[in-house]
């Protein structure tokens, strides 16, 4: 009949896909250098279980982050000493040269959130003035319902880029301000003017 033919395919189907999985994990367990379900000593990463064969841990790296302003200690010019702070926790070469800028301020029904700008350059002894910049965009979040005891929120954004990271929970990778800057200039020598 019809509908057993069918059901027979769907059934090898099956079997064919859950043999070509298991095959999949077994090539992935040896390459990823697994004996006997144990791991080889591997420097940069190492695999996690088999329920986690395909994440992979990578090298510890320490995660910056400082002590935030409480809701009422708050103040803009405070709320830039607390972004200096953090952004001198992050690992760049010492060429790299920054500014910080209140943006502005604005309200909504349950927060004010404070707009800042570190802009980041590399100035050199031939060119002073830097061809490009690039921007680190922070918001600092003061809640108008929590207690005046909770700590501040705070986000940042690197210029072009859409990823909103929070302190403590990313590091920084001085290679992202060298994209922006390299990004720009490719653009504008692409212009002509």
């Amino acid at each position: 009949m019809p509908g057993d033919d069918a059901k027979e395919v769907e059934e090898r189907a099956h079997a064919l896909i859950d043999q070509v999985i298991d095959n999949a994990r077994k090539r992935v367990v040896n390459e990823l250098g697994m004996i006997d379900g144990e791991p080889l000593s591997r420097p940069l990463s190492s695999v996690k279980g088999y329920e986690g064969i395909l994440s992979r841990e990578i090298e510890e790296h320490s995660v910056s982050d400082i002590e935030w302003l409480t809701i009422e200690d708050f103040t803009v010019e405070k709320g830039e000493q607390k972004i200096e702070e953090f952004v001198n926790t992050w690992q760049f070469e010492e060429a790299w040269l920054h500014c910080i800028d209140f943006l502005r301020e604005e309200a909504d029904e349950y927060n004010k959130k404070y707009r800042y700008q570190v802009r980041w350059s590399i100035p050199t002894r031939r060119k002073p003035i830097p061809r490009a910049t690039a921007c680190v965009y922070f918001t600092i979040q003061v809640s108008k319902i929590k207690p005046g005891n909770y700590p501040v929120e705070v986000f940042y954004v690197f210029e072009t880029n859409q990823l909103v990271h929070r302190p403590g929970q990313s590091r920084f990778r001085e290679v992202w301000l060298k994209n922006i800057i390299e990004n720009k200039i490719l653009m504008m020598e692409a212009i002509k003017f």
